[in-house]
């Protein structure tokens, strides 16, 4: 399931761990391997927020990385979204409880993708990406 060919340029999108188990970020690594590919349909993960078109944050928000996460997103040009991936950055996950969280991802800046799974196969992770990439051509004009 790949966008409207409207939509001409790559999507190039910024990870920022925000407290999680590594879980997810591994899952993230075998998503972009030669394997899967996203390269080929123009995704792409950058080393910096101001190149980003998506941000994709997984893990709960942990108190000390509550500030870094909001400037990251302010740093990120618009339009930009956000895909949360793994239960952790959803609810909590099982670090809900925890004495240092403020909570999940959604309570700290608005997500517009949500990529359930603990952690999410490469394969769901890469079709959240893609509902990102669709919902970032209807922002920009590209379709209805």
């Amino acid at each position: 399931m790949m966008p409207t060919p409207s939509f001409n340029r790559s999507l190039w999108a910024f990870h920022f761990n925000s407290g999680s188990c590594n879980g997810c970020e591994i899952e993230i690594v075998a998503a972009i391997t030669p394997r899967y590919d996203p390269e080929r349909f123009g995704i792409k993960l950058v080393g910096s927020p101001r190149h980003a078109d998506v941000l994709v944050v997984t893990g709960p928000v942990v108190k000390k990385m509550k500030d870094r996460l909001i400037r990251v997103y302010n740093q990120i040009p618009d339009p930009k979204l956000v895909m949360c991936v793994g239960t952790c950055g959803i609810s909590g996950g099982v670090f809900h409880t925890s004495y240092n969280l403020d909570g999940p991802v959604d309570e700290v800046i608005p997500v517009d993708v949500y990529v359930p799974g603990c952690p999410p196969r490469p394969e769901a992770i890469i079709h959240g990406v893609v509902a990102a990439w669709a919902k970032l051509e209807r922002l920009e004009g590209g379709s209805a």
